[in-house]
């Protein structure tokens, strides 16, 4: 007789190699995904791991709510990031509105970034 742990070992390994049986992304996640996909011209990490997003929100019909800031309020990318990141979650399939509302409060600091972007940049 098989133990739980034994069942649930094939059942993640059954996960891992049947996609199929996986569940769909939210709607939140693919808007995270995608966001991982706009970069500032000036580093080669990405908008979400530099820490730039500060909310994402869903709200009914699909409109998606995105709080940003940008790494300083002089960033020469002012103008392009945030329609980058409306345009990008815009394209994806169910999406509805976007609205992007840029703040610098807080101020951002390299404290926000994720451990994978310090590590890219030489933080750690």
């Amino acid at each position: 007789m098989e133990t739980t742990e034994i069942k649930d070992q094939k059942k993640m390994k059954d996960k891992q190699e049947n996609p199929a049986t996986q569940p769909e992304p939210t709607l939140r996640d693919r808007v995270i995904e995608t966001l991982k996909t706009v970069y500032d011209p000036e580093i080669p990490v990405d908008v979400y791991e530099l820490g730039l997003i500060y909310e994402v929100s869903i709200y009914p019909v699909n409109n998606v709510y995105i709080k940003m800031t940008l790494t300083s309020p002089a960033c020469p990318a002012a103008e392009t990031i945030p329609g980058e990141v409306e345009t990008k979650v815009r394209q994806l399939k169910d999406v509805n509105d976007v609205q992007v509302e840029v703040t610098f409060d807080p101020p951002y600091s390299p404290d926000m970034m994720s451990e994978a972007a310090k590590l890219q940049l030489g933080f750690l």
